[in-house]
């Protein structure tokens, strides 16, 4: 690694030497046409040379050239290019002042990225759409999540879910992030099993990207993607970045500190280029036992051919982590017992305790997922164009929960068995040494039966457990671009991917015990095996070891994933009019391994006869066909004015456990593709001072198969209910979405900008779900009475409304600069009409009501800018920005887990804002801060 690290600095040197001996300057600030401000990340390049660089945050740039006179040309996404000629005077400098770029309005192109990454164009691409550059990432993120950015645009909500680092969960027009495409410099990034994106996985992602920006609706790209909410596409850093660096340090609350140093050598009259970035990252978290510690690496190469036909870009980018986590649902009464004067505390995590005097998170997740990716542009001719890119990522990495139980006698003197939160101290935290001396056997502190035994199991003695989701991902996205005449564009392409995933448990820590005696594996005897090795939960920065790499406990299965997908696109543009129309096929193969299953086995090792489906320890593939066709129009009406519409359908392939269910290799008999259909039609306003878009949109969700965790409640023995940790299996779930969007941004004055958004939703369940399947916590198996027969529940869930995000939110910003250098801004947030997520077992009574309504909240964030150009130039500068979010600390309920109103069953009687404190929910951060000092050279 030590060589590695040399290699890349000599390369460095080597290069940015080659560029020395030029010693004409070339100045300017590059602005937008339409806010007359400066336009961050503009490529300026000398004309018929590589010779090039990049504006800066503020607009501004600086080129080094060989010549005395010539002509550049300045370009940025969505914009009209600029040719300006240039004369360099005796000082050797050329300044070329302020260069106004305007909107590009003669063009269609779906700005493509290195060929591939779909990203939607002002007044062209008819779809809902919000960009945040890279300034606004580096300003205003701070220490918050990186899809937190979001919040302000309309109908975007994130959370921190249970608050641990990188936890944090978006919601676009009422549909959660596994029906949002992310897309990474055109590569789809949503996991092939789950859709699943973790974004303690992508955490690096900010000190890295371009722009981000957030398609609503079905959005621009040309793949048959799970674009139901919405697309958010991420352009990162390219190797021909202009010429420079960066060196940032940043501190927080909670310990917070993050560092981060990279260096660009631009565009060299090679062709070639090179860009690294290194960061570091750790903190203990707002939320109790949320510890953390990350890194992040980027690696960028690229060359571009003197005639600018070839550009081709390598990139390598990881982030490793390990946090702790919070992932077990709390009641408000939980919270207020360990608040003080009948407050809650909100940083309140039931997931750890200490050990030996020392915290220990009983949760703790680690991972590293690098991914690898080449991207190539050719421009073949005036008319033709190919862009591709070829991919692969390697996750390694899972979480780690505290598994079984401990033995405990109840009020009538019977032996009850408990799992670790539910024998938690006076504190509220787990009982660490009480379990280590519990799994020893020699004693119970719990108030049980002695364990007699130093061995636990699944049901016996409480074991930390990985639950390991690891996989091998490559894919490649090729696009050919053909102007077909003046006013027709055709694209034609093929998206190609596969994926291998490896799901298992071992052991992480044994605490106490000498053992764990594992009995599902069916290709053991039914005695089974005493497991003794243990492998920590700690993450590996080596992508392809083979660490962890054993599954010896409750599950091991394979998930094998295969995507064959093609897709058209033919474009017509002439003067104010533009039009497409798309369409996309993918067929996906799906297989199931199961390690745990003995080929032609007819029994368990509890003598019970085995179904047919689990005789098989591999399943043959299961191909599944599915695919989009969509459209839409633009028409300019003057400089001002524009309407667009489009209107989409998708038959979507439903998630590996949708295709094979109860974790087993069973096919569901149920399988269908799910069917969405939306429309969309939307108004912009343009001037020079103030921006204004509306929208309003209809999206139909048929035919969901989904799993969700609810509180099970049977009979026991004696006839008393026992309640279980379990999860149900729901087929055919149905829902509809409608709403109104409204954003704006003005620019009144030079030092005045001015933003805003209202959304308004109307998100609803539109049928009931008929025998839903009841399912064990610990194995996902299909719960059975004593008789064998699958337990199953009708759930009434018609006309509910979807929960997890706000159905109206609005949001106001303000920032402004008080003298050169020296800015401050300010942004409000309100949110209401929130629901809790559907209480599914709730739901199995004919009065259900539906989602519950949570309080209304406010929220407000303030942040300081300090910019000083330093240097004998002044070219370069040091930042100092400062971020207070929350800054009033409202309590606010950022997601309800349960919705059991004041008088149901079960309810305390007792409430916090109008909810009865039985409810389980996350609360939201209170107040954070944190400061940054960064310099650009």
């Amino acid at each position: 690694m030590k060589n590695l690290k040399n290699w890349m600095l000599m390369m460095v040197m080597i290069l940015t030497s080659v560029s020395a001996f030029s010693q004409n300057k070339i100045t300017g600030i590059v602005v937008d046409g339409e806010f007359q401000s400066g336009l961050p990340g503009a490529t300026v390049i000398v004309k018929g040379t590589q010779n090039g660089t990049s504006s800066d945050m503020d607009g501004k740039f600086e080129l080094t050239v060989s010549g005395d006179k010539g002509e550049v040309v300045i370009s940025f996404i969505g914009y009209q290019s600029k040719t300006v000629a240039f004369k360099v005077g005796a000082d050797k400098k050329a300044d070329l002042g302020s260069v106004v770029l305007s909107a590009d309005e003669n063009l269609l192109d779906d700005i493509v990225i290195m060929g591939v990454a779909d990203v939607a164009k002002d007044r062209k691409t008819p779809v809902a759409v919000s960009t945040i550059k890279a300034a606004q990432i580096q300003e205003k993120l701070g220490s918050q999540e990186f899809p937190e950015l979001l919040n302000t645009t309309p109908s975007v909500y994130t959370s921190k879910s249970g608050g641990g680092f990188g936890d944090s969960k978006i919601n676009i027009r009422g549909f959660d992030q596994k029906n949002i495409a992310v897309m990474v410099n055109g590569m789809p990034v949503n996991d092939m099993e789950n859709s699943s994106v973790y974004w303690s996985n992508w955490a690096g992602l900010s000190d890295v990207t371009s722009a981000m920006q957030v398609q609503r609706g079905l959005g621009s790209s040309k793949l048959a993607i799970s674009s139901i909410g919405g697309t958010i596409n991420i352009l990162t850093r390219t190797a021909d970045a202009r010429q420079g660096g960066s060196i940032m340090a940043s501190v927080g609350n909670n310990d917070y500190f993050k560092g981060t140093a990279s260096y660009n050598t631009g565009v060299l009259e090679s062709g070639f280029s090179a860009s690294v970035l290194m960061s570091y990252n750790r903190g203990n978290g707002y939320v109790q036992g949320t510890n953390f510690e990350a890194s992040n690496y980027f690696v960028g190469l690229g060359y571009r051919s003197k005639d600018s036909k070839h550009n081709v870009q390598f990139t390598f980018t990881g982030a490793p982590q390990t946090h702790g986590q919070r992932s077990t649902y709390t009641s408000i009464d939980e919270y207020i017992a360990q608040g003080s004067n009948g407050d809650p505390n909100i940083k309140y995590n039931k997931d750890w305790g200490y050990l030996d005097g020392k915290m220990y998170n009983g949760k703790q997740n680690y991972y590293h997922k690098p991914v690898m990716s080449i991207n190539y542009d050719w421009q073949i001719n005036e008319t033709t164009k190919l862009g591709a890119v070829v991919y692969g990522s390697w996750g390694r990495g899972g979480g780690a929960s505290m598994n079984g139980k401990v033995a405990t006698t109840d009020k009538d003197g019977k032996t009850v068995y408990k799992y670790a939160d539910g024998v938690l101290g006076a504190d509220g935290q787990l009982r660490m040494d009480d379990i280590v001396a519990y799994n020893q056997g020699l004693t119970n502190p719990f108030g049980g039966p002695v364990k007699g035994t130093s061995i636990n199991d699944n049901n016996n003695g409480i074991t930390r457990l990985n639950s390991v989701n690891s996989h091998n991902w490559y894919g490649t996205v090729i696009n050919l671009n053909k102007k077909l005449s003046e006013n027709f564009t055709w694209d034609i392409g093929v998206d190609a991917r596969t994926y291998k995933g490896y799901h298992f448990n071992n052991v992480s820590d044994f605490l106490g015990s000498t053992g764990y005696k594992e009995t599902g594996n069916l290709n053991y005897g039914k005695d089974g095996y005493i497991v003794t090795n243990s492998y920590g939960s700690q993450v590996s920065y080596n992508p392809w070891a083979d660490k962890n790499n054993v599954g010896d406990v409750k599950y091991n299965n394979d998930g094998n994933v295969r995507w064959y997908g093609a897709f058209t696109q033919f474009e017509y543009s002439k003067d104010n009019f533009t039009a497409f129309i798309q369409g996309a096929i993918s067929n996906q193969d799906f297989q199931r391994v199961d390690n745990f299953v003995q080929d032609g086995r007819t029994h368990g090792n509890d003598g019970k006869e085995l179904k047919s489906w689990k005789q098989q320890s591999t399943t043959s593939w299961k191909s599944l066909v599915g695919g989009n066709v969509k459209g839409g129009v633009n028409y300019n009406i003057n400089e001002h004015h524009n309407v667009f519409g489009n209107v989409g359908y998708y038959s979507k392939q439903p998630f590996f456990n949708g295709v094979y269910i109860n974790n087993t290799n069973q096919l569901n008999p149920d399988l269908m593709n799910e069917k969405i259909f939306g429309v969309e039609l939307g108004y912009g306003f343009r001037s020079a001072y103030f921006n204004a878009n509306v929208n309003v949109y209809r999206t139909s969700w048929e035919d969901r198969i989904e799993r969700k965790s609810s509180t099970i409640e049977l009979p026991g023995a004696d006839g008393k209910p026992i309640k279980y940790q379990g999860n149900v299996q729901l087929n055919g779930l149905a829902q509809l979405h409608k709403g109104v969007e409204f954003d704006f941004n003005s620019r009144p004055t030079d030092r005045l900008t001015i933003n805003g958004s209202f959304s308004y939703g109307d998100w609803n369940y539109t049928k009931d779900i008929k025998g839903a399947t009841l399912l064990d916590r610990d194995t996902n198996e299909a719960m059975t009475d004593k008789d064998g027969n699958v337990l199953t529940r009708d759930l009434y869930l018609k006309d509910s409304k979807v929960g997890s995000a706000p159905q109206l939110t609005a949001s106001l910003g303000l920032d402004y600069e008080v003298i050169e250098g020296l800015k401050f801004d300010g942004t409000y947030r309100f949110v209401d009409k929130l629901y809790s997520n559907i209480d599914v077992m709730a739901a199995s009574d004919r009065n259900y009501k539906g989602a519950m309504e949570l309080p209304s909240f406010n929220l407000f964030d303030l942040g300081m800018t300090y910019t000083m150009k330093v240097g004998k130039d002044k070219s370069n500068s040091v930042v100092i920005r400062a971020n207070v979010n929350n800054v009033f600390d409202t309590v606010y309920i950022a997601e309800g887990n349960t919705s059991k109103r004041v008088g149901d069953k079960g309810t305390t009687g007792k409430t916090w804002k109008g909810v009865d404190t039985s409810n389980q929910v996350w609360f939201g951060a209170g107040r954070t801060w944190n400061v940054a000092l960064r310099y650009n050279f």
